[in-house]
């Protein structure tokens, strides 16, 4: 990947995860601001849609740096594991997805239904399976299982900071953006690895062209 086309995926993740949360944020917190959208005081709206978007931007920081360490980790993974490393990285997502179920249940959900921690590690799973499907059909079926590890795994770890507290709101507040953001990373990185295999293609032969120019006036 080259530096220019790495800067790109940056702005453009980082624009997704500021406007993204921004329109997620008046939904999830409705009750909070009903009243000014009811009066219209539209600095007011403004305002909050500007806070919005400086969380976004950092949520999608940590969706960036959860992105890149996950291309890391699965060179890694690849390198030790090599034929092995599907079958552990379905084992790790069964078992991140009962931790994410069993964990919070057992801190939060005491006399409480089960349902509602469940329907977070479900909804997390099938939004995993979407993504990595769409993978597979864009690259090869090679492609399912890291998409699918990266989108339920790595999603996990990355909420961690909201998983450790009982509020609703802000679950759902940073989830939604971390989940649209890696989505994006996702299904971008082939479009940008070809992009940048075909800038520097295009530059080999700028470069072949010219030193056959230099020769050839000599």
């Amino acid at each position: 990947m080259s530096s220019r086309n790495l800067v790109r995926l940056f702005l453009s993740t980082l624009l997704l995860g500021g406007l993204s949360t921004g329109v997620v944020g008046f939904i999830v917190k409705w009750g909070e601001y009903h009243d000014i959208f009811v009066s219209g005081k539209i600095p007011e709206i403004i305002a909050a849609f500007i806070w919005f978007i400086g969380v976004g931007m950092i949520f999608s920081v940590i969706s960036q740096m959860g992105f890149f360490a996950y291309l890391t980790v699965h060179r890694f993974g690849l390198g030790m594991f090599r034929s092995l490393w599907s079958p552990v990285q379905v084992i790790l997502i069964l078992l991140v997805l009962f931790d994410l179920i069993y964990f919070r249940f057992l801190s939060f959900g005491k006399n409480n239904s089960v349902a509602p921690y469940v329907v977070l590690g479900i909804l997390l799973f099938i939004a995993g399976l979407i993504v990595a499907y769409i993978k597979m059909k864009q690259t090869n079926r090679h492609a399912f299982i890291p998409a699918l590890f990266f989108m339920t795994v790595v999603t996990v770890i990355e909420m961690v900071p909201v998983l450790r507290v009982k509020e609703d709101d802000w679950l759902f507040f940073m989830s939604i953006p971390l989940v649209i953001c890696n989505a994006y990373q996702m299904l971008a990185l082939h479009k940008i690895n070809q992009r940048s295999e075909k800038e520097l293609e295009e530059k080999r032969k700028n470069n072949k062209n010219t030193i056959k120019g230099k020769v050839q006036k000599a």
